[in-house]
């Protein structure tokens, strides 16, 4: 007599369905997690999660930079462009600007040459009056704007200066910010 196991074609038709319809039923399972209204619920819900921490770590970015006065450029953002107002405040304020790598002033002078460069003088003068405010000297900023004339060219730093000048003006006309 025979002692090996006979081969039994029913029994291994059943395991072949069996393990069909579990691999079918993980990748549905699979498929339906990545449908668009599940990714967004899920997007959501870590959002929602997230939120308040990135929210009040951009909040107080403000703050450190502003010196308390607020930031009424964002603020009139949130109004009639409320997406870009929470990605600012969120992502370039709550994830980048509240990293310690740098210290603060050395971040805004980096922001400030950038900003230079690009020729983007409403936010270069942005910084510029947060770099004051945490430290920088003027000789500081006007150092930034002899390095433009390497990197971007006169023209730009040519502008960088009139728009300088103008936040110095500013400064002048207001009192210091208490810390």
């Amino acid at each position: 007599m025979n002692d090996e196991p006979k081969f039994n074609k029913f029994n291994y038709a059943v395991k072949i369905v069996f393990l069909t319809v579990a691999v079918i039923a993980a990748s549905g399972f699979f498929i339906w997690q990545l449908t668009p209204a599940v990714v967004e619920a899920q997007q959501i819900k870590t959002s929602n999660t997230n939120q308040s921490v990135r929210w009040q770590k951009g909040l107080q970015a403000i703050e450190e930079l502003s010196g308390g006065a607020g930031q009424p450029v964002l603020e009139s953002l949130q109004k009639d462009f409320p997406f870009l107002a929470d990605a600012t405040l969120e992502y370039s304020l709550g994830d980048v600007w509240s990293r310690r790598v740098l210290d603060p002033k050395t971040r805004q002078l980096a922001t400030v040459s950038a900003f230079a460069a690009q020729g983007t003088l409403p936010q270069m003068k942005i910084h510029a009056r947060y770099a004051l405010n945490l430290g920088a000297t003027r000789d500081e900023l006007k150092e930034i704007i002899y390095l433009t004339t390497v990197h971007a060219g006169f023209p730009r730093a040519l502008n960088a200066a009139e728009a300088l000048r103008e936040v110095f003006d500013e400064a002048d006309k207001k009192p210091a910010i208490k810390k």
